[in-house]
């Protein structure tokens, strides 16, 4: 195939062409993006960054670390090794709680001695055989008790827990003629929402949920209330077939739930619970929903679960930002609230945990197409590093050799877009809409396409970056201005990473390391 770039939005839609299951979905996107004013972003004077990055020193000091004896010994080498991922954004994270009426000073990142033997970890601490311990360790300090409504808890959530599929029943949007004050554009878009709901209706309602059906519409966006059941089924958690959907999730929320018993009834692993402790107060500051106990205490639970389930690589900073997508949507199949200003602890106990369950094992789906990230070493961000470098050279050669001129490494800014996929860049929002998309694109979603939309952000400040010295680089990659990005930002970001796939995904040249 030709190495011939294309740079006009018009060449990318004849690239893509009639051949392709995006066309549709680039043309019109392209074509909203063109009608658009004011569409490529612009350096902001003061870019606030979501996350923060690894020194390059220190990455490359990781690589060289030798294995011990220990099981998790390796792990932490690493991140010893390290600069710790969001040093040099404490200061901002201490504003942000701050600026949420919390003392950032209090927090405490002591890991518990000892739970309640007579307690289970899921319970919350005035359950049933419950000893006092230390308000910091209470595993639902608000979390109702009974089962009655909560504020912004949907009608029927108790049958939404049991199958999400009777989430479905509950949306009906017929098609509208006219709505007060609204123009006639805006009605047309209403409908054409409307008919996208019910097309992932009646996919989602078949005895037997089409897989390729679902991925084909879920490549251009799923609609925020079908998103729950949507992801479930694409990942493999929620089986395709109706029938077994109701007996399949209560085995499996069982199952996480002796995970917890089991995980926290001997004592914990205090060095793997230390840093979980550390890293998930900083988990996205800047929303309200993360700075709640009731989800700190979740995502500190799924976290360690998930790292003492798997020994190889155990908890990896960056871990905690992958897990946070999904505690979003998941909650949000059961509220009728802003989700990310929301308090979980305001809902029954037993949804929380059906949130946590769910949410756990779908992050284990995700991670286990990607746990060469996160293994010693991170073997897997290594070639993926490599190959962002050789295809930016074949997208962008001027871009390519100016990096290099100036001397600026690519895992000194691509290892955290790999390790991260892109959340430290782009709004949970947005990331959620892209997940949207790789889940569409099937087992290869997080990785291989990963890959591409990585070039596409790359190759988008590509004329910023041609200005700028070493210095002016790293300062602008460590901090890109994505503030204001919409969905259709994304939307332009994922159309491009698909063009570049379907130019170089059979030119296998440029997955090959330098020199090979």
């Amino acid at each position: 195939m030709s190495s011939k770039k294309f740079t006009g939005h018009q060449e990318m839609v004849q690239l893509v062409g009639r051949n392709t299951a995006a066309a549709t979905f680039l043309k019109s996107t392209v074509r909203q993006q063109q009608s658009a004013q004011g569409y490529r972003p612009v350096l902001s004077d003061d870019p606030k960054p979501y996350g923060a990055g690894y020194s390059h020193a220190d990455i490359l000091r990781a690589s060289s670390k030798s294995k011990t004896d220990s099981t998790f010994a390796p792990r932490f080498d690493r991140h010893i090794s390290y600069t710790d991922l969001d040093d040099d954004w404490d200061a901002s994270f201490d504003n942000d709680v701050m600026a949420l009426g919390i003392n950032p000073s209090s927090r405490s990142v002591s890991p518990p001695n000892t739970l309640p033997r007579t307690q289970s970890p899921m319970a919350g601490p005035d359950g049933a055989g419950s000893q006092s311990h230390s308000p910091r360790l209470e595993l639902y300090p608000t979390s109702r008790r009974n089962g009655g409504s909560a504020a912004g808890l949907k009608p029927h959530y108790d049958r939404i827990v049991k199958d999400p599929a009777n989430s479905l029943h509950m949306i009906y949007h017929p098609a509208v003629s006219s709505v007060d004050s609204a123009s006639a554009a805006e009605i047309e878009l209403l409908n054409a929402r409307i008919s996208r709901i019910n097309k992932f209706k009646r996919v989602l309602q078949s005895s037997n949920v089409d897989i390729s059906a679902l991925r084909n519409l879920a490549w251009s966006g799923i609609p925020d209330e079908l998103r729950p059941m949507s992801w479930q089924v694409l990942l493999g958690y929620l089986p395709s077939n109706a029938d077994r959907r109701v007996s399949t999730l209560a085995r499996k929320r069982r199952e996480y739930a002796d995970g917890v018993k089991q995980a926290f009834g001997n004592g914990v692993d205090h060095a793997v619970w230390h840093q979980i402790n550390i890293d998930v107060p900083r988990t996205n500051p800047h929303l309200k929903l993360y700075s709640f106990e009731a989800t700190q205490r979740s995502l500190e639970r799924i976290l360690y679960v998930w790292a003492i389930r798997h020994p190889a690589s155990g908890y990896v900073q960056g871990i905690n930002d992958l897990v946070t997508p999904f505690f979003q949507v998941f909650l949000s199949a059961y509220i009728d609230a802003d989700v990310e200003s929301y308090d979980p602890g305001l809902i029954p106990k037993e949804v929380l945990d059906v949130v946590e369950a769910d949410s756990f094992w779908c992050l284990t789906k995700l991670l286990d197409g990607i746990q060469d990230n996160y293994i010693f070493a991170q073997p897997g961000i290594q070639r993926q590093v490599a190959a962002l470098k050789d295809l930016t050279q074949r997208i962008d050669s001027h871009l390519a050799r100016h990096l290099q001129v100036e001397n600026v490494e690519f895992i000194q800014f691509s290892f955290r877009w790999m390790n991260c996929l892109l959340m430290r860049e782009v709004s949970v929002k947005n990331t959620i809409r892209m997940w949207d998309t790789y889940m569409a694109e099937g087992s290869t979603g997080f990785s291989e396409f990963h890959l591409y939309v990585c070039a596409a952000f790359l190759v988008k400040w590509s004329s910023q970056i041609q200005t700028m010295d070493f210095q002016e680089i790293m300062m602008f990659l460590q901090s890109l201005p994505t503030q204001s990005w919409t969905e259709k930002d994304v939307e332009l970001l994922l159309s491009e990473a698909y063009m570049w796939q379907s130019l170089f995904k059979n030119a296998t040249a440029h997955l090959r390391p330098s020199g090979t």
